[in-house]
């Protein structure tokens, strides 16, 4: 079995245009280089409105199945995908009618999708940005009005920060520190 050799770079742009290398697993990546790799899958490039539209701008990074097109990648060039994504706002969730013998309403018309090229690789631990501002606790109840979605979606995706440092540990009920060495917690039976 062959497996995906996925490029090295600090974006998902380098990823496809000059990779540093291409590597399967964690510890090539990380060797390659030379510093703490992260296995991210990014979208890439501008969102297009049919699939076809999609398919002929990537031509040769992605399976084309299509009559006259036919395009398949050898198992290790396979880190690449298409995805549909919802243009804007997702649609509110329906509730449940119970009318005339139908619990759900009439599906409204679909949201507007787009097609997205998605590049998976191995990004350089350096070039991971860093969370910045406040957390979105703070942020969503300084804010002067709502924030809208994108905004919610940027602050949720930050990593989670402590609000304050952490407390040692307790001791478990079972659990004794010795006289003799208090830096060591005993079972106690």
């Amino acid at each position: 079995m062959t497996a995906i050799l996925y490029p090295v770079a600090a974006d998902a742009e380098a990823a496809l245009k000059a990779p540093i290398a291409r590597c399967a697993r964690e510890r090539e990546a990380a060797g390659a280089a030379r510093e703490a790799v992260v296995f991210v899958t990014e979208p890439v490039g501008p969102p297009y409105a049919s699939r076809e539209a999609a398919l002929d701008a990537h031509a040769g990074k992605i399976e084309d199945e299509r009559p006259g097109h036919v395009l398949t990648l050898v198992p290790e060039d396979r880190y690449c995908r298409l995805a549909e994504v919802i243009e804007g706002r997702p649609p509110v969730p329906a509730q449940p009618t119970l009318e005339g013998g139908r619990r759900w309403p009439a599906p409204k018309a679909p949201p507007r999708t787009a097609w997205r090229l998605q590049v998976s690789y191995w990004r350089l631990a350096s070039a991971v940005p860093r969370a910045e501002g406040r957390q979105a606790r703070q942020a969503r109840k300084q804010a002067r009005e709502p924030l809208d979605y994108q905004a919610l979606n940027a602050l949720a995706r930050q990593p989670m920060r402590a609000v304050r440092p952490q407390q040692p540990l307790d001791i478990g009920l079972f659990e004794t520190r010795p006289p003799e060495a208090p830096h060591i917690i005993m079972p106690d039976e």
